[in-house]
């Protein structure tokens, strides 16, 4: 890896941060407040929320086992994306890599960032030649992104395939594991401390089931954490998006019994799949989700919409012609689907 200045924007680098006044306090806890302007009625939600958010991150960081100075929590996982196309790519020089097809922000960010974004095709069975990736890369390669599972062909991305990647590419290679609960594999959580190119990206949207509080993890090294609270905005997790994740996570192993209901789920849902008359090819899933090529995608989704159950159609994504993404819903949703699907004439 290159010295992480050399990665970072000069203007990133020197940047000296807003500080709030909940910022510059430290020492005792205190019961008067009269540093931030604040109304002094209608208690809790008249303060401003903590905004390195320390005590949320200390419970995040005894369930994943990562110091929680290497954690940065986000608004979803949407916004640590944009805070590295801000922190590393100058517009209009550098570019980042990634696999082709997946998760559509990464590409989104590069056009609002205006950063050249190479897709790098997956071959039939959605996997990542790692020759192909590091040729795509130059001098002027900040990121590259992976996603595994993918989305939204929903397999682990070989695991070889990135550990050589992140041995060979000397800047930052983020490995977006969003979906990595219902994955049966290890998260590359464990190499952090090894290697500091890293970025690890996970959620509390998927089996955390939280998608409405909006928060996003990302996992690094301190040095890059400590830009990135740099650079965002100094609340971007709101009070009560803390407090809620706090409350969730002191049931924590709710979130296994959902993941084993779904895996279940998922199981059973891809074997009625096999049964039915449109269906073409089921591709293997590692995901809470699975995609299906159907004999006329189009018309399977609009019957379906016409039903009022709605999946996605994805046949406009690359490798993904006349096929649908399934998100495994609750016993009652999947049957719903089903019956519906095995009476389509």
């Amino acid at each position: 890896m290159k010295d992480l200045k050399q990665l970072v924007r000069e203007n990133i680098w020197t940047l000296k941060p807003y500080t709030s006044a909940r910022d510059e306090y430290q020492g005792r806890d205190a019961h008067v407040f009269l540093d931030a302007n604040e109304n002094p009625y209608n208690n809790p939600i008249n303060r401003y929320p903590d905004p390195l958010q320390r005590d949320l991150k200390q419970s995040i960081a005894a369930i994943k086992g990562v110091p929680a100075a290497n954690i940065f929590l986000g608004n979803g996982s949407d916004e640590p994306i944009d805070l590295l196309y801000r922190i590393f790519c100058n517009s209009g020089i550098d570019n980042v890599v990634a696999i082709e097809p997946t998760y559509g922000m990464y590409g989104v960010c590069a056009d609002i960032n205006n950063v050249e974004y190479r897709r790098v095709l997956l071959d039939e069975t959605f996997q990542p030649d790692a020759g192909k990736l590091l040729a795509a890369i130059d001098n002027h390669t900040k990121l590259l992104f992976f996603c595994s599972p993918n989305n939204p062909s929903g397999n682990n991305i070989d695991r070889e395939v990135i550990e050589k990647v992140l041995d060979s590419f000397d800047g930052i290679v983020i490995v977006d594991e969003a979906y990595i609960d219902f994955a049966g594999v290890p998260s590359f959580l464990e190499q952090l401390s090894l290697r500091p190119n890293l970025v690890v990206l996970q959620t509390f949207s998927k089996a955390w089931g939280m998608a409405g509080i909006r928060l996003g993890m990302a996992f690094a090294s301190q040095e890059i954490i400590t830009i990135m609270n740099k650079v965002k905005y100094p609340y971007n997790i709101n009070l009560l998006t803390q407090q809620r994740a706090m409350d969730e996570l002191m049931h924590y192993e709710r979130i296994e019994e959902w993941v084993k209901a779904i895996l279940s789920e998922r199981a059973r849902v891809m074997e009625e799949f096999a049964k039915l008359e449109c269906t073409v090819k089921i591709y293997k899933s590692d995901a809470n989700f699975f995609l299906v090529r159907v004999k006329d995608a189009l018309a399977t989704y609009s019957y379906l919409v016409d039903k009022g159950i709605i999946v996605r159609n994805r046949s406009k994504v690359a490798l993904c012609g006349n096929s649908l993404r399934i998100t495994v819903g609750t016993v009652e949703e999947n049957n719903a689907l089903l019956d519906a699907l095995k009476q389509k004439i």
